[in-house]
């Protein structure tokens, strides 16, 4: 009798073997989900990693020069307005 206990909520009955069954496959689910969202995550990251790798130019040393080319862009159209506005 203890398998299908019932437990009374405000007028209906609920099995409380069910309940816990299927409380235990919840959890039991969301590890499960969470394990493939980690295996996927790690996937991405090791290509990511691979990709970055293979590149000729690093990802640093691309940004840094594109940085310098802006400065230098900026500096010339200040030049050029000061020239200008003479």
């Amino acid at each position: 009798m203890a398998t299908n206990q019932k437990i009374t909520f405000g007028g209906f009955q609920v099995n409380r073997g069910m309940l816990t069954a299927g409380a235990a496959l919840t959890g039991l689910g969301a590890v499960v989900g969470l394990t493939g969202t980690v295996l996927v995550c790690a996937a991405l990251a090791n290509a990511g990693r691979g990709w970055i790798q293979s590149l000729e130019t690093p990802p640093g040393e691309m940004a840094q020069r594109t940085l310098q080319q802006a400065r230098a862009a900026s500096m010339a159209g200040l030049e050029a307005w000061r020239t200008s506005a003479n």
